[in-house]
This record gives structure tokens, sequence and C-alpha cells, in this order.
């Protein structure tokens, strides 16, 4: 088993104390948005063993012996580490985002290759070959925006919006051009084009920036009934990126408040949008990313249609499972990866059970409360809080056990094992 060290990313939507206080982190001040636990090559782990000197970045260790590291089927089939898992603490709503099949990955990037684009210009849209289904397990109240609601119930609230702008003398709209987007948009949503009232937002002109000015003063101005939690959230997004038409988007979405542990899983297609909570998140390893609103970044509207799921579907839940061995599993519908959530309540007592690590290859496990000890063929590592780990797919059975007297929570990725 091989410690690891991860870095943390500084993007400016993160928070500046949920991840240094949930893992016993020093502050820097500035704000932690990310810590990357993994071997994607852009962050990848420091893997240190105790009986080898010195740290590797974690992409190179796997590469160094494939077969050993992530065993032979996902050697074969994967070639690298398939997952990345990350620590996230939003302050800020994250950009609207969509994230690319497999296919449209790989032509993506061998294109944007081809044609010479460099890999850090702010215009490219693929960083690299792989897709990016992802998943988001909530430790506290998190905030979001997932898919989109029906069209007929988005209608309401343009229709609404427009009956706002023009009844109250209040909202001072020149010429009527802002009640005038929101009457087409609803018109174009009661017809089911999820599509065309996206595209009209995203390519609106000075109407759509008006409508995002009058429409976040008509839901905060105290003299109308809110009710509608997207329409309620308008404000602040306008608060955060005036003028951008991300913040009308959202309003074609489906608003979540999860609670901790309300897991949800995002397939290729599914637009997005974190807005603020702390949570683990985990993905196939890549950092593909389509933007579509609430950002000051690169939107390529083209390529984002072709990417966009225009489907109205129910919020995409994830449940637990139950293990072979009775671990909590939380199993997406993608074959890269799954979460195992590993909790041990108050002091440890000689009924505590031990916990079998899922292990379908290799594994990364970080603990985020308590201690934790890791108990395989090769050897004991005690893991605290803060700490994380990579377990070689050749290390196996490895067992979770109960140490100290405090609550443990830690969280274990795998693959499915699906063929």
């Amino acid at each position: 088993m091989y410690r690891l060290s991860n870095t943390v990313r500084d993007y400016p939507w993160g928070s500046r104390t949920a991840i240094p206080e949930l893992l016993g982190l020093a502050a820097t001040g500035g704000p932690a948005a990310e810590m990357w636990i993994g071997a994607h090559p852009d962050s990848p782990s420091g893997a240190s063993h105790p009986d080898q000197p010195g740290t590797t970045p974690l992409d190179a260790l796997v590469a160094s012996d494939p077969a050993r590291f992530l065993g032979q089927d996902t050697a074969g089939r994967y070639g690298r580490l398939p997952f990345l898992t990350k620590i996230l603490a939003a302050d800020q709503p994250l950009s609207l985002q969509v994230h690319p099949t497999l296919d449209q990955a790989r032509n993506g990037f061998a294109a944007e290759e081809s044609a010479g684009v460099d890999r850090s210009a702010a215009h490219r849209n693929y960083k690299d070959d792989n897709h990016k289904p992802e998943i988001i397990f909530p430790l506290t109240e998190f905030s979001a925006l997932c898919g989109f609601r029906e069209a007929s119930a988005a209608a309401a609230l343009f229709g609404w919006l427009a009956d706002t702008i023009e009844s109250d003398p209040d909202l001072s709209d020149e010429g009527g051009q802002a009640a005038a987007a929101a009457r087409r948009t609803a018109a174009t949503l009661a017809q089911d084009d999820l599509r065309g009232a996206f595209t009209d937002l995203l390519s609106g002109g000075t109407a759509v920036v008006q409508l995002v000015a009058l429409a976040a003063e008509a839901v905060s101005c105290g003299r109308h009934t809110v009710q509608d939690p997207g329409l309620a959230e308008l404000a602040s997004l306008a608060g955060f990126y005036p003028g951008d038409p991300g913040v009308l988007v959202s309003l074609m979405l489906n608003h979540l408040t999860l609670q901790p542990g309300q897991a949800v899983y995002l397939p290729a297609g599914n637009i997005h949008a974190y807005l603020r909570g702390l949570g683990v998140e985990v993905m196939a390893s890549s950092d593909n990313v389509l933007r579509g609103g609430l950002t000051g970044k690169h939107i390529d509207l083209p390529e984002l249609m072709d990417t966009v799921d225009f489907t109205s579907l129910g919020v995409p839940y994830l449940e637990p499972e139950e293990g072979p061995l009775g671990q909590e599993l939380y199993r997406p519908p993608f074959d890269e990866f799954q979460l195992q959530r590993i909790a041990f309540p108050g002091e440890k007592t000689m009924a505590d059970d031990d916990v079998a690590v899922s292990q379908q290859g290799p594994v990364t496990v970080i603990c985020v409360a308590g201690e934790l000890l890791l108990d395989s063929p090769q050897g004991d590592l005690l893991l605290a809080r803060g700490d994380s780990v990579f377990i070689p797919a050749n290390e196996a059975p490895v067992i979770a056990r109960h140490q100290g007297t405090a609550p443990v929570l830690a969280f274990a990725v795998t693959t499915t094992g699906r063929s």
C-alpha cells in the first residue's frame, strides 16, 4: 500500500475553509476548491511506500508495471488508473457544464491535436481523450443544478417573469425587450423545444442581458411571491455572473438541495452546475469540460450543442447497494468506478465488524474522520483523518478496522468489475 500526497486546486469558486477543516489541513487563506486523488497527469498524487525511498507520481508508478498495479483486466481495458477521486468544496457556483461521450472525447482530442491547438489554450475544448461521467456524494447540504426539468415547468417560470416584469412599474424594461425575450422563451418551451430555448438564450444579446438583471430584481425585491427553488436561486447566480445567459438557463434545469449521502450520478450529456457544498466526487479520469454559462471562460456553442442531452429526465439519484460481503456501495451505470462508504460509529467496541474493502483491481482510499487500520496480506497501514492510500491490484484482500475512540468515515474507490 502506498501513502498518497495530493494536490489541492485553488479555483476561485472554492471554499477557503471546508477542505482544511474536513481533513485537518492548514488553511492557506486562499480558496481550496478540489483535492485530486488519483493518477491524472495534470495533478497526479505522489505515492510513497515505507520500504522504498522517495515519492513517485502515481501515474508514473502505475505506468512502471501496469499489470501489477492495475491488474491484468484493468490494465488491458484502460491502460491507466481509470478513475479520479476529488474532495470538492464550493462556496460559489461552478460553471454550467457538460461532459462528452467517450467517442466525442477521442475524436475531439485527436482533432485538436492534429490542428496543433496548444493544450493550455483558453479555447481548447478537449484536454484528454477520455470521457468524464461522475458522481457526487455530499458530505454537507449540497446545492446543484442537474439536467433539464420538464419543458412545460420551465415555460411557466419564464411566463411568470414576463408577467411580473410587465405588471411591476418599478421594473424598468426599456422597449419591453426583456419581457418579450421571456415570452419568446416561454413559447419555445411550451412547444417542448428545449434545444431551441437553450440556443436562443445563449445567443440572445442585449435583450437577454437585460432580462437577467430584471429577473434578478423581480425575485429579490420582496414585492412578488417566489416559490420555485430555481427562481429563488436566480438572484444569487446573477450576483456572481451579472448579465450571463446561464442565469436564465438555470431555470430550465432541476434545482437540487441534497443532504449528506444523497448521491447523484451524471452521465455524458447531462448539463449541470454545482452551486455550493462539500462532497466526494468520483469520475472517470478526465478533465474534459464543455461550458454553457455561469463562466467567463470559453464557450464553444456548436460543440456544446452537439454534446448536451436535451431530454427532460428525472434526477439521477444513486442509491446504495449491499456488496457481496456486506459493503455499502454506490455503483453508477459506468464501468470505471464505484464508491464504497466505510463508517464506524463512536468508540470501538467488541461488536464492531471489520469491513472488507471492495476490490476489483486498484483501489484508492481516503479517511475523512477518525482512524482506520487497513490490513492486507503484505502489511498494515493506519489512516488518520486526511490520509489517503493507493492499494495495488495485487494486494488483496484488504480489511478495514476501526481504530481509536472517534467515529470513522472513509471512502474507497475501485472499478465496478463489469466486463
